[in-house]
């Protein structure tokens, strides 16, 4: 049976950076979710549509090209703005589900991340990860983020941004953002990455019985 480590969490709480760190000092492939409604996004924006649709950010889903994962400018604050509200339309979701749960299925196993893993993708995952950190730490990291992407904006408007994603992600109807039942608290507000890791890889190798 594959060996799945779901990483579940809010915007900017570093648990794509841990998923993918976990991928590799574990030697698994790594899904981040996040790119997959970000792309929808891109791609019903790109035709001109309008994100509420939710006929055409279903056929844009059915369609999706697993290369346009690879465009850089998935990870701009304005598709991960566009991505909130696609994510929220459950055709989308329906869509992906699969998608997601056939990289899952593979052996030897994987690591995704993103926010309904361990509830509705993969709930069965030998390992979950709920990754957090308070509002005002994500908002700094994010500030951060994108002053080095140049792609500077107060860090008053981050933090707004922030807690309305964090609503829109908490409050939608389908697959909303909750920590799994059995998935193991890792709050990150006071810790750096290398920090955050570490505890990550002890809770993956405390699964397995042992590094």
């Amino acid at each position: 049976m594959p060996f799945v480590i779901a990483v579940d969490g809010p915007a900017a709480s570093g648990k794509g950076t841990i998923a993918k760190r976990l991928g590799e000092h574990f030697g698994l492939p790594v899904l981040d979710t996040g790119l997959l409604y970000r792309a929808v996004a891109a791609a019903v924006l790109a035709g001109g549509g309008d994100l509420a649709d939710e006929a055409r950010a279903a056929a844009a889903a059915r369609a999706l090209d697993p290369r346009a994962l690879e465009d850089s400018s998935l990870r701009s604050a304005a598709a991960g703005e566009a991505a909130s509200r696609v994510a929220a339309l459950p055709g989308v979701r329906s869509c992906l589900v699969e998608v997601q749960r056939a990289f899952a299925g593979r052996e030897p196993g994987a690591v995704l991340d993103g926010r309904d893993i361990g509830t509705v993708i993969v709930p069965d995952a030998a390992v979950k990860l709920f990754v957090t950190a308070s509002a005002d730490a994500r908002a700094i990291r994010r500030h951060r983020q994108l002053e080095a992407a140049g792609e500077a904006a107060p860090l008053a408007s981050i933090l707004a941004d922030i807690l309305a994603r964090d609503a829109r992600d908490s409050d939608r109807a389908v697959s909303p953002l909750r920590r799994a039942p059995g998935a193991v608290l890792l709050d990150t507000t006071n810790l750096d990455i290398d920090a955050a890791f570490d505890a990550a890889r002890r809770i993956v190798e405390a699964a397995r019985g042992g590094p």
